[in-house]
């Protein structure tokens, strides 16, 4: 077990990973005692310190069972809970700014996108998945990235082309999202998920957010209920990926969101706040089904 990486839990919370040396360094200083419970690939459950034959001094008989209610993972090292993402405020900020101008110029676009989606999964931490990252290249959709860029330029000078813009940049997201979904690892192991959500309902809720702009505010509740049908078709976890965020929610922190961009200085700490926030709405929960 010398190589592999192991977890430990403080304050029912996963921490880790750390190499097996490492581990008992930690062990060694009294950071991680006898009655910490510990887990590695290949163990069907958290275990104390003290359980495991040679990894903590003068274990020589199992103790007592682990407490109940820690909230960890209780089989396989999963766990649930909501997502979070470290944003530093003006890393967050460049990176925005260059995915914005990659699209402007439209051929760096599949390079300074892939950039954005690897740097912003690097910062996102995920309950059970250790060292979540995404591993797309730039040349595995380039056409749609360049098609998307291609299709702002073509919407401004053509009225017709803004109709058109509509279904087809829909349909281009939804490619853009199974690319998403279908290049995510943890440890570097892939992860097997893919979004199963067709095409033909994809399209048709974007055409749905566009008339439900009419009603000024309606659009929010539509965008709210787009992503629960996103995450309800997202496959190939133990767990089922929810939405917690509510129309009302998205609603008023995209005024606000609005109106900092609006004043022009307040834009970085607006833009942080309000994704961090988005991305604390996705929560993994044991399915139920």
């Amino acid at each position: 077990m010398a190589a592999r990486s192991w977890f430990y839990a403080s304050e029912g919370q996963q921490q880790g990973p750390y190499p097996e040396i490492q581990l008992r360094e930690l062990i060694a200083r009294g950071t991680i005692t006898a009655d910490t419970l510990v887990w590695t690939e290949g163990m069907a459950n958290w275990q104390r310190v003290a359980e495991i034959p040679g990894l903590a001094p003068g274990a020589s008989s199992p103790p007592a069972m682990p407490r109940t209610g820690t909230a960890l993972p209780r089989t396989g090292g999963y766990s649930d809970g909501p997502l979070s993402v470290d944003l530093p405020l003006w890393g967050f900020l460049g990176r925005v700014l260059l995915l914005g101008i990659g699209s402007l110029l439209v051929i760096p676009a599949p390079w300074t996108g892939t950039a954005f989606y690897r740097w912003m999964a690097s910062r996102t931490q995920v309950p059970g998945r250790p060292n979540f990252a995404f591993t797309g290249q730039p040349t595995d959709i380039w056409y749609v990235f360049i098609a998307l860029g291609l299709l702002n330029y073509a919407s401004v000078y053509d009225s017709t082309m803004q109709l058109l813009a509509i279904p087809v940049s829909a349909y281009l997201s939804w490619i853009l999202l199974r690319w998403l979904a279908g290049n995510l690892s943890s440890n570097g192991q892939p992860l097997p998920i893919a979004f199963n959500g067709s095409a033909v309902t994809f399209i048709g809720w974007q055409l749905l957010t566009y008339i439900s702009f009419i009603t000024i505010i309606g659009w929010a509740w539509v965008t709210a209920a787009w992503v629960r049908w996103i995450c309800r078709n997202i496959s190939g976890t133990r767990r089922e990926v929810i939405f917690n965020g509510s129309g009302l929610e998205i609603l008023w922190r995209t005024i606000v969101l609005g109106i900092g961009c609006a004043f022009l200085i307040p834009i970085p700490w607006v833009l942080r706040w309000y994704n961090r926030w988005f991305i604390s709405q996705f929560e993994l929960v044991e399915r139920t089904a």
